[in-house]
């Protein structure tokens, strides 16, 4: 099986496309394809570049599945009916939410092996967040087994790609790691700190492979996982 594929409707081609190639920055290996304008590439929305698109990336999908993300109220109206007519429409997953941090958490997710209800569940948290607007303290930490601080070396900080791969370095492990407080797994949470270049930041992890955990974090942010400065 391969791994869900994303389609991002939106009434604008210009944001459909520049969103896909920030998504995939996060996620090189999801099929994430914009559906985004109509026929003639006016502003709006089309049923056939709609279905096009959800046929292509169940294909890609390889059975996993695919997420479908909208921005405007007629972009959904455009996606129920696709839907309404699909041959298989529990692989299909319609998740409302904000179309640009939506779409980043739903490839992240879907890059680190995500089924459907784990992308639906990265969509729907970022919603959470995005409507709650909680404040994330940097100086707070989870007690855990293990502990380190890091300085880092990102030109980016703890932001966009060093995030997702951070995300994405903790998924190897059988422990559960924060990062001042946040989880290390979450990368829009972890981008929510606001850490910058330079900052000393707190790694906590708890569980079976804490240790290795904590020290490949602290390792990766102390070296920078974009060692040639780019985000």
């Amino acid at each position: 099986m391969g791994k869900v594929a994303l389609v991002l409707v939106s009434h604008s081609h210009a944001l459909g496309v520049g969103l896909v190639e920030l998504a995939k920055a996060m996620a090189a290996d999801v099929h994430i394809r914009a559906a985004a304008g109509t026929d003639d590439g006016r502003l709006g929305t089309s049923f056939d570049l709609v279905e096009t698109a959800v046929q292509e990336a169940l294909v890609v999908s390889d059975g996993a599945g695919v997420v479908l993300l909208t921005d405007l109220g007629s972009a959904t109206l455009t996606v129920d009916t696709v839907l309404e007519f699909a041959d298989d429409p529990d692989a299909l997953r319609f998740v409302p939410g904000p179309l640009v941090e939506g779409a980043v958490a739903a490839a992240v997710a879907a890059q680190q092996g995500g089924d459907l209800d784990a992308v639906e569940a990265s969509v729907k948290e970022v919603a959470l967040q995005w409507c709650e607007k909680d404040s994330v303290d940097q100086g707070g930490a989870v007690p855990g087994t293990e502990s380190a601080e890091a300085v880092i070396a990102d030109a980016a900080g703890l932001h966009a790609r060093p995030a997702a791969m951070l995300a994405q370095l903790v998924t190897g492990f059988d422990a559960q790691v924060y990062v001042n407080g946040t989880p290390a797994d979450s990368m829009i949470e972890i981008m929510g700190l606001g850490a910058r270049q330079g900052d000393k930041v707190t790694i906590t992890a708890e569980g079976a492979q804490a240790a290795e955990a904590m020290q490949a974090v602290a390792d990766a942010i102390t070296i920078g996982f974009d060692t040639d400065g780019t985000n």
